[in-house]
């Protein structure tokens, strides 16, 4: 999609479906490109340094083929004190992750970059979650029913997900979907795009 000659091109640096849907919510035409990087974590890396590096990866990836163009470029990592939680791939080692992870706090780093090719804008915005007391028969029941294979902590807080939470705490709501809208809105402004004039300007 394009965008008036005044602005600049906006690219999402993601192949993620639920990356897609959140930006939408801005109403800024976008697209969306698959960044190709190697994901593998350096030896001793944090996993808050690997979220922030792989997103900024990610945007600077896209951005170095389409010269002009802003790219968002977006990776979270969950933790349990301090070790990374992957996606699990199937049922069994999400009943696993889901066992192991009943009435503890896991940390969701989603991080977030912004670049032009020249000025890098970058944040990590950590939500803190608590799942509940949870029986194996309930973690089977959900695990049928949504099938969270692909998100890391086997459990997806924008759907029935929600479920299996006791608290949750972040300065964004949107943040543990994978792509902070409150953080990136800022980000955004700052390179020339405002949601809320692109909005006014359609009006």
């Amino acid at each position: 999609m394009s965008v008036a000659s005044n602005t600049p091109t906006l690219i999402l640096a993601s192949s993620s479906r639920y990356r897609r849907e959140m930006l939408a919510r801005l109403r800024l035409p976008f697209c969306a490109v698959s960044p190709d990087i190697d994901e593998t974590p350096r030896p001793s890396e944090t996993p808050a340094d690997l979220a922030l590096r792989l997103s900024v990866e990610k945007a600077q990836a896209v951005a170095a083929g389409r010269p002009g163009a802003v790219v968002i470029g977006s990776d979270q990592v969950a933790t349990v004190d301090g070790r990374p939680i992957g996606k699990p791939g199937n049922f069994e080692r999400a009943l696993e992750q889901l066992t192991r992870l009943s009435g503890r706090e896991v940390q969701f780093h989603s991080a977030l970059a912004v670049t032009d090719g020249v000025r890098v804008e970058r944040t990590d915005i950590v939500t803190y979650c608590r799942f509940r007391i949870l029986t194996q028969a309930a973690i089977e029941a959900y695990l049928h029913a949504e099938q969270p294979y692909d998100t890391a902590g086997s459990a997806k807080a924008e759907s029935l997900g929600i479920a299996l939470m006791e608290s949750m705490r972040s300065d964004d709501p949107t943040a543990i979907i994978g792509l902070p809208l409150i953080a990136l809105t800022g980000m955004l402004v700052s390179f020339g795009l405002d949601p809320l004039q692109h909005a006014g300007a359609q009006a």
